[in-house]
């Protein structure tokens, strides 16, 4: 495990690694979004239909992150982060090909297996690199350059499906990976050394997650902050439907205000990065997800009286996003702060459970998401209430928490 004083170069470089791997799988989300419509046509099947390979790509990166935990615990980081890459590679590759829907969605879920190695080893990493107190910067940092995704990927989305068609876009993230491994097993450092006590077997592997899962910071923090974070999940499936199907925008304009709406999270993670001079995690958790609620509280009275627009539509989802901005990093340094030696563990269950959920409210988007944005902000309301009432009572049940203001 490496916590040495790192130079700026360092830093910099790290931080861009470790920005790219987790920026893979938002990217591979994101990107091909502007062509749903073309993917249908071209696939002989409907809109809705297509959004579950959506579903599929969230329920394999949800299951692969419990995958890779333990193999990332036992062999280091690198190896498995190989081998992840590698999948993802080939299955995209196969959806350059696929002439169908049912093909396509297997596909899909085969990438995301892969694509979830490098989620899950990037925020081990964050975890072996970087002093507990500096994570919640660490993972602001990231979310700068995560951000970029939904800047660029649907825009850039928007232009190849227009001009060369939606393979070509699997083509793009093909080559992505291509580039991320190599990159990654030259200048990532070996943070972790495999541990050979941590067994593959299936029964002490459960025991090791069912112990994290105890932990009561843990499942506080794992648990809000994925059910808060589901809100983005909704929008990001719901918007093709939302603005291309409802608001009649086309793929470009489309592409665009994705970027747009992204300036909403970068903006606020950053400005979460200096509110922590100030303020705790606990407190800027708390805050956040107060204002979320009176924010989609008031956006479910407008959308049901018909009183948003195009405009109005983004500009409320604009205030909801910046507050998924301010509490995500802090939610996920808590949630890891009690764990050093199982890290790799931990931070694939808080994936697996943010994403597990991001696959069921994306699901319930394209059985329930049609004609009218009220469905989509219920969803929303639902889960941002939810998680305030998780943090409230969890939050009582932890007796001694691990601060991230500590080493």
């Amino acid at each position: 495990m490496i916590k040495t004083e790192l130079s700026k170069k360092q830093y910099f470089k790290l931080i861009l690694i470790l920005g790219s791997l987790t920026a893979l799988g938002p990217f591979s989300i994101d990107m091909y979004l502007p062509g749903f419509s073309g993917i249908a046509k071209d696939l002989n099947t409907t809109v809705a239909n297509v959004s579950m390979t959506l579903s599929s790509y969230f329920i394999g990166i949800s299951a692969g992150q419990l995958l890779y935990g333990p193999l990332l615990d036992r062999f280091g980081r690198k190896k498995p982060l190989f081998i992840g890459l590698l999948v993802y590679i080939l299955a995209s590759l196969g959806c350059v090909f696929v002439t169908d829907i049912d093909t396509f969605i297997g596909l899909r879920f085969i990438q995301a297996v892969g694509s979830c190695a490098a989620t899950v080893a990037s925020v081990s990493m964050v975890r072996d690199l970087f002093p507990v107190k500096d994570i919640p910067k660490v993972f602001s940092l990231l979310i700068l350059v995560v951000g970029l995704s939904p800047m660029l990927a649907p825009t850039i989305g928007g232009y190849v499906t227009a001009y060369y068609g939606w393979h070509t876009v699997f083509f793009i993230l093909m080559c992505m990976g291509i580039l991320i491994l190599v990159a990654s097993q030259i200048l990532l450092p070996n943070t972790y050394l495999p541990d050979t006590s941590i067994s593959l077997k299936p029964r002490p592997i459960i025991t090791n997650f069912i112990s994290i899962i105890k932990e009561p910071q843990f499942y506080t923090y794992a648990f809000a902050g994925a059910i808060a974070f589901s809100g983005l999940f909704t929008y990001v499936a719901a918007s093709p439907i939302l603005f291309m199907d409802i608001f009649k925008v086309d793929g470009k304009t489309y592409g665009w205000i994705f970027a747009f709406m992204s300036l909403s999270f970068i903006s606020a993670s950053q400005l979460n990065s200096l509110l922590l001079r100030r303020f705790k995690s606990e407190q800027m958790i708390f805050g956040a997800l107060i204002s979320q609620s009176v924010i989609v509280i008031l956006f479910l009275i407008l959308s049901m009286n018909n009183f948003l627009g195009l405009y109005g539509t983004i500009v409320m989802l604009f205030l909801f996003l910046s507050c998924l901005g301010i509490s995500n990093p802090n939610t996920a340094g808590l949630t890891l702060a009690p764990f050093a030696r199982n890290a790799g563990s931990a931070s694939a269950l808080m994936g697996a459970i943010q994403l597990g959920l991001g696959a069921f409210v994306s699901f319930t988007v394209g059985v329930f998401v049609h004609n009218s944005i009220v469905s989509m902000v219920v969803i929303m309301t639902i889960t941002t209430l939810l998680a305030l009432v998780i943090l409230i009572f969890g939050r009582r049940t932890i007796k001694k928490a691990i601060p991230i203001f500590e080493d």
